[in-house]
């Protein structure tokens, strides 16, 4: 197994400030706007971009969430070890609101589309964008695309986009990983 070095920390920060700046362009004060981590890695995302929201842009009301979509998947019951249920921590309608709904990489689209049925429970939202910090733009299988992308990559065969968090795994990188 090799893995080839797609982002490094600072890259990574680049980026993540990047994404913030697109989404203050559009949401402006953020005030009918919510951030959804897709639990179990956007989570990591999410976070770090609430708090460069708050920190470094001074936005003072970001709704943050994190959805489980494990019961919603479509290959729920489908594999032989059964998928384990994360945490949903939505303590908000989403109701008429901007939902944006962020995911470490965009695979085959089948996350987002668990999401999209998911985020059902709590209202029904206004809008719904997608932020990803890596798009693997030829492995879809739903007509599915990011409104807000850190980097598109080409992966192809057994590839596998490996995404590390200072908080989970100890650096902030990207890796490509051959299997």
């Amino acid at each position: 197994m090799s893995q080839k070095l797609l982002l490094n920390a600072k890259e990574i920060n680049i980026i993540l400030h990047r994404l913030a700046c697109q989404l203050i362009e559009k949401h402006n004060d953020f005030s009918n706007t919510v951030l959804i981590g897709i639990q179990p890695r956007g989570k990591f995302l999410a976070n770090r971009l609430a708090q460069i929201l708050k920190s470094d842009y001074h936005v003072k009301h970001i709704q943050l969430g994190l959805l489980d979509i494990t019961f919603f998947r479509d290959d729920f019951r489908r594999g032989e070890k059964p998928l384990e249920a994360n945490t949903t921590e939505i303590n908000f309608l989403v109701e008429d609101k901007n939902v944006v709904f962020i995911d470490d990489v965009l695979y085959t689209g089948r996350s987002i589309r668990a999401a999209l049925t998911a985020i059902q429970s709590f209202g029904r939202p206004n809008e719904i964008e997608l932020l990803t910090l890596i798009d693997r733009r030829f492995s879809r299988h739903l007509p599915i695309q990011p409104n807000y992308r850190g980097r598109q990559v080409d992966a192809i065969n057994k590839e596998k986009v490996k995404v590390n968090w200072l908080e989970h795994g100890g650096e902030d990188a990207v890796y490509l990983v051959n299997s």
